[in-house]
């Protein structure tokens, strides 16, 4: 019989050729055909999740807070146009515009919120500089 190595002894040597006489699991032949099919089904099965489904629900949560926060950016702007329409157009004072200038409060508004989409939409496209 051996004993096991003790304190400060290494293991005994085992010679490869006695490795080799049991092949791994791995290299046995299944013995039941239909197993070995429902197993690889099985296993197409679970890749195909993996390599779709799940990438799919990412992306669908990315897109779903995209999708939040630009209606939210969206209501923002719009409520702050609104605000500022309101301030150009007078206040308890009377309007600030009158006459043949009544158009000129909707007119800053469409020019300042087009100015506030094409800086956005410079600053989302322009190119990093590489450091």
């Amino acid at each position: 019989m051996q004993r096991a190595p003790t304190h400060g002894e290494t293991a005994p040597f085992i010679p490869p050729e006695s490795l080799l006489r049991s092949p791994p699991e791995r290299l046995r032949v299944a013995d039941n055909p239909q197993q070995t099919i429902s197993e690889l089904k099985e296993l197409l099965i679970a890749y195909a999740k993996q390599e779709t489904v799940d990438p799919l629900k990412g992306l669908l949560r990315y897109v779903a807070f995209g999708v939040a926060g630009a209606l939210l950016i969206g209501t923002g702007v719009t409520f702050a146009a609104i605000g500022a329409l309101r301030v150009l157009q007078g206040d308890r004072y009377g309007p600030h515009f009158t006459g043949n200038w009544s158009w000129a409060p909707y007119g800053i508004v469409v020019v300042g919120a087009l100015l506030i989409a094409g800086l956005s939409w410079w600053v989302a496209t322009r190119k990093r500089k590489k450091a």
